[in-house]
Order: structure tokens, then sequence, then C-alpha cells
């Protein structure tokens, strides 16, 4: 007989990197008997889903719009700072005066869909850097794949740095100072009912606000 199971369904925004994906979902993925449902989308479709409870929870990097007939509530998870990430054949190069170093290496960047993305480059624009742009990627984790081959300097949440060296070999160049990326919970209800999802919340917040 198998023992009964905890079911969670998670929605995740896909502008959402999958480290830290992981990341929030660590307070719950030890919890016995959990069968842990992840599913990604567009933000608008998500809350479609969520508001007819076929979603416990999703997860973004941006709490959810105002919106009159849907009900929803925003949980803040914390934050985590930013950096730029280099593979070894970049890596020295890219320290050696950075930021400005910058300039003269290709990029990796998230496309436009992702919030971090405006920051990114306000974040260029004031330290008077245009570098090239070797890519785009709306899926995080191809970001992270492409920049770990050496393709070009991305950046990265500073908290994933032990993750980021093991996956994909890159090492933590420097900080993207003033640019954070935010993380929510976003659930149909104020006081949350599911014991799961109110665990992630209170831990995860934790967590993240230490960062």
């Amino acid at each position: 007989a198998q023992s009964p199971s905890v079911r969670l369904v998670v929605g995740i925004a896909d502008g959402l990197p999958k480290l830290e994906v992981q990341r929030l979902l660590r307070p719950v993925l030890q919890v016995q008997g959990l069968r842990l449902v992840c599913l990604e989308g567009e933000m608008p479709d998500l809350l479609a889903e969520l508001a007819l409870h076929k979603l416990d929870v999703v997860l973004s990097d941006h709490p959810a719009p105002f919106h009159p007939r849907l009900k929803v509530h925003n949980h803040p998870l914390g934050t985590s700072a930013m950096g730029w990430y280099a593979a070894p054949q970049w890596w020295a190069q890219a320290v050696d005066g950075f930021p400005a170093s910058l300039q003269s290496l290709p990029v990796l960047l998230p496309t436009t869909h992702s919030i971090v993305r405006h920051l990114i480059d306000h974040w260029l624009a004031q330290k008077g850097l245009r570098p090239r742009v070797a890519g785009e990627f709306e899926d995080n984790a191809l970001l992270e794949a492409f920049g770990g081959t050496g393709l070009g300097v991305f950046p990265g949440a500073v908290a994933a740095q032990d993750e980021l060296l093991q996956r994909c070999q890159v090492r933590l160049v420097g900080a993207c100072d003033g640019v954070q990326e935010n993380y929510y919970a976003i659930s149909t209800e104020r006081k949350l009912a599911h014991p799961l999802v109110l665990q992630l919340v209170q831990r995860s917040a934790g967590v993240g606000a230490a960062r």
C-alpha cells in the first residue's frame, strides 16, 4: 500500500530563475509524502489557474497586479542581490577593472519579460556601459547553461553562486550593486489555508530576509 501523499501544486512565473525556485521551495521539500507538481507559464495564465483553484500558489519575481475581479494576495518571500558571473575563459578579464571591463566583453541577458532585465539595463546605463549583447534568453536555465559554455558574462543571484559554480563552472565576478531580485508567493487568500504554502511563506521569507 502506498503512503498517503501531500499534494502541492505550484505555478512558476516563466521569468523566475530555476535555481531560485529550488531554493524557495526548499522549506517544504523534506515533508514526508510530498507530491510536488510544478507548472511553468506566463503570469496572466497562472493567475487564472490560481483563481480556479487549479494551483495552490504561484511563485513570481513580481507581485500580481491589481485586478478588481481577481482577488489574490502577494506574500513577500525575500530578495537576492544580483551579480555578474563568468566562465573560466572570461573571468580574469572580467574581474580586471570591473564593472568597466563589461564594455569589452560579450554579455548574456534575460529577455525583457523579466523584471530584473529592466533593472540591469538601468544599471548599465548608469555606469555608462553599452556592452555587446551576445544573447538574450527567456529561460534562465538556458542563460546559465550558455554562460557556462563561455558565450558571455551574465547576471545571476549572488545567493546562487555555489550552485552556479557546481552546475555551470562559473564564478562571481562582482556585484551588480543596487540591483536585486524580489520573490513573491501569490495566493487566493490573505490568511493562508494550505499548510505547505503557509510553511513555505514563513520559512522562505525568514531566509530571504537574511540574504
